[in-house]
């Protein structure tokens, strides 16, 4: 028996039944990932209120999902990688950016590119960048204020990669075709 189950709206704590509630009519269903998660009513409502301010950011869906799905490949997460990229491609992002962020590489299309390298970035100098690395996301189009956002983002997403990596939740049949394997070192 799993550490973590994964919850329904009636076996889940009282305080993370709204949460579920609303990933429930979000999506259709409840992620298994969040679902985990509620177990914990703390980490869970944490999450959902990063995430809904997150979503109303200045960044476009698009360019979120391309930051949600490059910090779940950077962080070695396999459930929220096969989660973005079915979000990534109803979003409209290409195939073929899908599958260059889901290999470790940058999109094609300069903005997401952008957006991917600086997410990166943030994760693995735990957000010591350069003055450079601001320069090269502000030339790309953006502001600095949207550095900071990216950096909410992040936030967000960590939460997810780390919850997903530690629960191991089954990877809905929704999703399998989008299944994705950390690449062997």
């Amino acid at each position: 028996m799993s550490r973590y189950p994964v919850h329904t709206n009636e076996s889940a704590p009282a305080q993370s039944k709204p949460v579920l509630a609303q990933l429930q009519q979000t999506f259709g269903l409840i992620p298994n990932v969040a679902a985990a998660m509620a177990a914990s009513p703390v980490l869970i409502n944490g999450f959902i209120g990063l995430f809904e301010r997150v979503h109303s950011s200045s960044l476009s869906e698009p360019q979120i999902q391309t930051l949600l799905l490059t910090n779940a490949v950077a962080n070695v997460s396999e459930w929220p990688v096969a989660f973005h990229t079915a979000l990534a491609l109803k979003q409209g992002i290409s195939r073929d950016d899908v599958d260059a962020i889901r290999r470790g590489h940058l999109p094609a299309d300069a903005k997401l590119a952008a957006l991917s390298a600086l997410a990166r970035m943030l994760i693995e100098k735990r957000g010591c960048l350069a003055e450079a690395d601001q320069q090269h996301f502000i030339d790309a189009g953006f502001s600095a204020e949207q550095i900071l956002e990216v950096i909410a983002v992040v936030a967000a997403s960590t939460i997810t990669n780390y919850a997903s990596n530690v629960t191991r939740p089954k990877l809905e049949a929704l999703f399998e075709e989008f299944a994705w394997h950390a690449p062997r070192v």
